[in-house]
């Protein structure tokens, strides 16, 4: 009889492991996934177009809460842990109750999952979300542009919708973006790349993602989500450390593998941090993976208007996963109201409505707005919270031109952040030489 297997994730990374380990073995049958951290992404069914002809009538998406019965009502024999951007402890947790409840608890690792690809690949991840992978990643791209390579992005996945119909997705335009009925999550992640001028893939089948991206490339870069690790094998693998979280570096999962696996270890937010801060964090970088190579940057902030925030009082609404599972108190939008003379920075709370006032129960990110677009009701309260606010200017620190998909009544400005690596630090093109050549 095959292993029966459950698959604890949260639209992304599950759907990748059974892909490629599980979908066409035999010794194994897949009865569940669970699904946790995003909202509305539960009580689905990952549909038989993708789950193959194993699994006529797809698989069940059960929310986390029900793992113990799940385990118990569908005799599994083997709980896979499949997400990403928790602590240690919190994944043995989770181990505790699988073994509690019977099962055995496992988590694969990069040789079961990641896809060789026909060309050279940059895997640009973190040590937690926030760290500035993103704009990490747009440097990336714009070096190897820049000698001459054509440069395919691929982003970890976010599918959130009807997966059948998010299979592959091509981003080359932000008209794509309202084709695909992305998420704010999603377009904070797509639109930086298309206006650059890069070509993005995502979906859920990252092996014929693969196929189709490579095909248009020179290089293709592996664009990680939360602090997950590649799905592809990379050539260079470059990680994303955050000083003003030092320490969370080696007790977040998988956040710790990266930095033990890196080739190059960017440490960002040097105009932020204290001596003490970076310091640490090059400590253990030291003591985890001496022979990484190690890259100093600032990431820069700008603002479209910065006078309209001068002796104002400002609404900042900043990357939602940074604050909710990234655990920051702030942004690039706070950064960019302090540094620009805001008289005050309110807070939303006591206007907060509907899934983003239980986003603020939930979490605890301090007194900004966190950007959460999974659903048109999400969308539509964020507007009302932004009316309702008793501010004189919206900051927006999100990665996107939030007034392209909800109406800011108030005067608004956008905030940009990119990457600025220090004079005297390794060049991007120094640490890309492997691929560059």
């Amino acid at each position: 009889m095959p292993r029966r297997v459950l698959i604890m994730g949260a639209a992304g990374r599950d759907f990748h492991n059974f892909n490629v380990v599980y979908r066409d073995d035999q010794r194994y049958e897949v009865v569940a996934f669970t699904a946790t951290q995003i909202p509305f992404i539960e009580d689905r069914t990952y549909p038989a177009s993708l789950a193959g002809p194993r699994y006529p009538n797809g698989i069940p998406i059960h929310d986390e809460e029900e793992l113990t019965r799940l385990i118990r009502e569908l005799r599994v024999d083997d709980v896979v842990f499949a997400y990403s951007d928790v602590s240690h402890e919190h994944v043995m947790h989770k181990g505790s109750e699988a073994l509690a409840a019977g099962a055995n608890f496992v988590l694969l690792g990069p040789n079961e999952t990641m896809l060789e690809a026909s060309v050279p690949v940059v895997a640009v991840c973190a040590v937690r979300t926030g760290s500035g992978k993103s704009q990490t990643t747009r440097a990336v791209a714009k070096t190897l542009r820049e000698a001459g390579k054509r440069v395919v992005a691929v982003r970890h996945p976010m599918p959130y919708g009807d997966l059948e119909a998010q299979r592959v997705q091509r981003f080359a335009t932000l008209e794509d973006l309202d084709r695909y009925h992305t998420t704010i999550e999603e377009r904070e992640e797509y639109e930086p790349h298309i206006t650059s001028g890069t070509v993005i893939y995502a979906g859920v089948d990252y092996g014929e993602i693969l196929e189709r991206a490579q095909a248009e490339c020179d290089v293709l870069i592996w664009d990680g989500g939360n602090n997950d690790l590649p799905f592809y094998r990379p050539t260079v693998h470059i990680v994303v450390a955050d000083p003003l979280r030092a320490g969370h570096e080696t007790r977040y999962h998988p956040g710790e593998a990266n930095l033990r696996m890196a080739d190059v270890v960017v440490i960002n937010k040097m105009d932020s941090a204290s001596i003490e801060q970076v310091n640490a964090l090059l400590q253990t970088i030291h003591e985890l993976n001496p022979g990484a190579t190690v890259v100093k940057a600032n990431s820069r902030v700008t603002v479209d208007d910065p006078d309209v925030i001068r002796g104002k009082r400002v609404l900042v609404v900043e990357d939602g996963p940074t604050l909710t599972h990234g655990e920051m108190k702030f942004g690039a939008g706070v950064v960019a109201a302090r540094t620009h003379g805001a008289s005050e920075i309110v807070d939303p709370r006591p206007w907060a409505i509907g899934t983003i006032d239980e986003t603020f129960r939930r979490y605890d990110v301090g007194p900004v707005l966190p950007a959460m677009g999974y659903a048109d009701v999400q969308l539509e309260e964020m507007e009302k919270i932004i009316d309702a606010v008793d501010a004189d200017v919206v900051v927006v620190g999100t990665p996107i031109d939030l007034r392209r998909v909800i109406r800011i009544r108030k005067p608004a400005v956008r905030v940009r952040y990119e990457l600025e690596v220090l004079p005297g630090s390794p060049s991007l093109a120094d640490v890309l030489a492997p691929v560059l050549g």
